[in-house]
């Protein structure tokens, strides 16, 4: 997931792509190694720097998408038409090519292990970047917190980290679909758009007092929190990041 890159007083660090995993037709996952990486928590991102050879510079903020693990990071970009980045790390970029990094930034759409509450997250599109950070978190820790996912995309392509979702959808993290334009054979129900009775069915009640993460598109995360709030959820416990067009 991309954000406008916002200026900070964190330094800048060399890079070095490690791997590289497809995820969809127009998404992959770049697997990075960044000496001097302090360390992250699961839903913080990173700025992306990229500088041509007659001195232009564009830069980026990407979710990470993985968990503390000493000095590799991963990123999962998708491929904006017409980008100034995002093309490049998706097309271009080739493992051994260094790239400039700095982060880890953020600190309020964050998941700490230690928290015992039930989680909710409510993913749109490539908003599932930062929420499977905190399922990988989970899974990291040993920790037993009850996780409850609820993704929306427009179709079964379109779906980041599919067969990972699979897997752990049988280690205790629940995981639902909505699809907004094709679903798949045997799904039930018509392709919508997320609404009242999808959070009713495949969220928490309220009561539970669950810690709510929702993330994509401005309209989407819009709309999800107000229906959570309509659902009697406290507002201090409905945290949300949302992305749109970078240029």
């Amino acid at each position: 997931m991309a954000r406008a890159a916002v200026p900070g007083r964190l330094s800048w660090r060399v890079a070095r792509l490690a791997e590289v995993r497809d995820e969809t037709p127009t998404a992959r996952t770049l697997v990075l190694d960044v000496p001097g990486w302090p360390g992250h928590l699961a839903g913080q991102h990173a700025d992306v720097r990229l500088t041509a050879e007659d001195g232009y510079t564009a830069q980026r903020s990407y979710s990470i998408a993985s968990p503390a693990d000493g000095e590799r990071v991963e990123l999962t970009v998708q491929r904006v038409e017409d980008g100034e980045v995002s093309p490049y790390l998706t097309d271009v970029f080739s493992v051994g090519d260094p790239v400039e990094v700095r982060g880890p930034i953020g600190g309020w759409f964050v998941w700490r292990p230690a928290d015992p509450a039930p989680v909710l997250l409510v993913a749109g599109g490539s908003g599932i970047v930062p929420l499977m950070a905190m399922i990988r978190a989970r899974r990291a820790e040993g920790a037993r917190t009850p996780f409850r996912l609820l993704y929306s995309v427009r179709s079964p392509r379109e779906v980041f980290y599919a067969e990972e979702l699979r897997a752990v959808a049988l280690s205790g993290v629940e995981v639902s679909f909505v699809y907004t334009r094709e679903a798949p054979e045997g799904w039930a129900g018509e392709p919508h758009r997320i609404g009242v009775a999808d959070l009713n069915s495949h969220g928490w009640p309220a009561s539970f007092e669950p810690a709510c993460f929702v993330c994509g598109p401005t309209g989407f995360v819009e709309s999800v929190a107000d229906i959570l709030l309509a659902l009697g959820h406290d507002p201090r416990r409905v945290k949300t990041e949302r992305f749109g067009p970078t240029g």
